[in-house]
């Protein structure tokens, strides 16, 4: 499980997450919800050590993320991050084999290679093994980078934006891809979209956050209330229920 206790983190005068305690427990698909600004990725990022807070603790099955070693850590969670750069001439294999140092420190073995190319076969990117990322196209590029992170064959998995630049159909499938991730295999799925839909269908938990506090944790089906989502996101959304989900529909 990820408790957080009292974390909050600042940009010169701007309060980005204020104050924020909670549980995330462990198992299962959490997708963190909010308006721009709102503090999602920022929370997401000093979970993942990346950012360091101000002030407060968070620990990761017991494991304090401030003080744990590196490649302790790197073992427990992997993260994907919205704004990956990657080097052109490199191939989908050796992107994927980089999720292996937290294990191999550069040193790949028979162990590591099984991992990278179950990493390959269960993104379905088996044809493109061999390709240069700049060749692919940025639905098969952003599962490039999924596999990555799985093959780093942690208990958690953090993803930050994840449907960035991705088209309704590879949207999709990315979701049901991190659905199959935390059913199939047993992964703790945390995940930030802009997408309240895509939260509401696939997830198990919704955290939804407003100027850098906590402004709902529950379900979807609790979420996906028209007054909940005014308070959240401060526009009026109507809540309908099709086949057994609720889906928010806005005007522009």
């Amino acid at each position: 499980m990820i408790e957080i206790s009292h974390i909050s983190k600042s940009y010169g005068a701007s309060r980005v997450v204020d104050d924020v305690s909670l549980t995330i427990e462990a198992g299962g698909l959490t997708a963190i919800v909010g308006p721009n600004g709102a503090g999602k990725s920022t929370l997401l990022s000093m979970i993942a050590r990346l950012t360091s807070p101000d002030s407060g603790r968070i620990a990761v099955d017991g494991l304090d993320v401030a003080t744990t070693k590196s490649d302790v850590l790197a073992r427990r969670l992997a993260i994907l991050k919205q704004d990956n750069q990657f080097a052109a001439r490199l191939t989908v294999r050796d992107l994927v084999a980089f999720g292996r140092f937290p294990h191999s420190k550069g040193r790949l073995t028979s162990e590591d290679r099984r991992h990278i190319d179950e990493a390959i076969g269960w993104l379905e990117l088996g044809e493109f093994g061999n390709r240069f990322l700049d060749e692919l196209s940025g639905g098969q590029r952003q599962r490039a980078f999924v596999a990555m992170v799985l093959c780093q064959d942690t208990d958690y998995l953090l993803l930050d934006e994840p449907l960035n630049s991705l088209d309704m159909k590879h949207s999709s499938a990315m979701m049901k891809l991190l659905r199959r991730a935390a059913d199939e295999l047993g992964k703790t799925v945390l995940v930030v979209l802009h997408d309240i839909n895509y939260a509401s269908v696939y997830s198990d938990r919704i955290l939804a956050m407003r100027g850098g506090r906590v402004a709902f944790h529950g379900s979807p089906k609790d979420l996906m209330q028209p007054e909940i989502l005014a308070d959240i996101y401060s526009m009026t959304i109507k809540v309908h229920a099709i086949e057994g989900h609720r889906f928010g529909i806005y005007h522009v």
